[in-house]
């Protein structure tokens, strides 16, 4: 009898209770593709894994991810909650992304920055098989219309952030009815979108009292009125980009600047400057005859 003690595989430690959620869950999905080609039994405990992947980051595996990698990644998938895929924009249509979706009804984070080739019928199937979606970024997709945001905010109530960046199709209309429905919102993006005026940001300002950040960068037909409400029926706001609104003044802003809001404004001219830093100085005194 041999007392020399036996090498184990790594193989031979159990797949589903202890490689797959304690081992492989810790290495870069690129190292994992790459773990495919040393054997059969490797690449078929890489399969095993992405099968339960829970969160698809396309940035994972490099500046652009092929077509056939993608379809073959999450060919097997049903449990996704995060799904990025940013990285895929300049071949995802709607009939790579569509089966994905019908097959993840878990799916609470998605990331369609500049997928520019999707059609809004993407939004319509993400909104039918999502109901507990969280966070979702359309930012540069101007496929999205004002009837398919509306079927978003019906269905998608859990709704905390939601990036519409650059989405031009969308008015004052569309933005009210998602923010009446969805009053969880803690982030929004309406950036880049010479549509989206007054009425918009007075509606998000009164109906998502759990507002935290709001992007307004190039909204040109916002104006100060319109900020002065956030002011005052957004308690916790901590961030406003009102970069380019060249109808916001710093009068309208004060009460948020002296809250601590972090602001992302045009800088003052020099002579703005001087003129507030004198007002400062005569503060005590103004305060004093109070």
């Amino acid at each position: 009898m041999s007392l020399t003690p036996s090498r184990g595989c790594l193989l031979d430690l159990p797949w589903e209770d202890i490689l797959v959620p304690h081992v492989l869950c810790h290495l870069p999905l690129q190292q994992l593709l790459g773990l495919q080609r040393v054997s059969k039994a490797f690449q078929a405990l890489v399969q095993l894994y992405l099968a339960n992947m829970r969160c698809f980051d396309s940035s994972q595996i490099g500046l652009a991810v092929p077509r056939a990698a993608f379809l073959n990644l999450l060919k097997d998938n049903k449990v996704l909650q995060q799904l990025e895929l940013q990285n895929c924009s300049d071949w995802l249509t709607d009939r790579e992304l569509l089966p994905v979706i019908t097959r993840n009804h878990h799916l609470h984070h998605i990331q369609l920055k500049g997928c520019a080739q999707l059609s809004c019928h993407a939004l319509m199937v993400i909104s039918l098989n999502c109901p507990n979606l969280r966070r979702l970024s359309l930012a540069h997709c101007e496929w999205v219309d004002s009837l398919s945001l509306r079927s978003l905010a019906d269905r998608c109530k859990a709704l905390e952030a939601v990036d519409l960046t650059a989405c031009r199709q969308l008015k004052d209309e569309a933005i009210c009815y998602l923010v009446q429905k969805c009053s969880r919102l803690k982030s929004l993006s309406l950036a880049v979108n010479a549509n989206v005026g007054d009425v918009a940001v007075e509606e998000t300002a009164k109906c998502c009292p759990e507002l935290e950040h709001l992007d307004l960068t190039g909204c040109l037909r916002v104006k100060n009125d319109s900020i002065r409400v956030l002011a005052e029926y957004c308690p916790k706001l901590r961030s406003l980009k009102v970069k380019h609104c060249h109808n916001v003044a710093e009068s309208s802003l004060s009460v948020l600047r002296n809250r601590g809001v972090e602001l992302d404004v045009e800088p003052l001219p020099q002579t703005a400057l001087v003129l507030l830093q004198d007002m400062a100085g005569f503060a005590p005194f103004i305060n004093l005859q109070i």
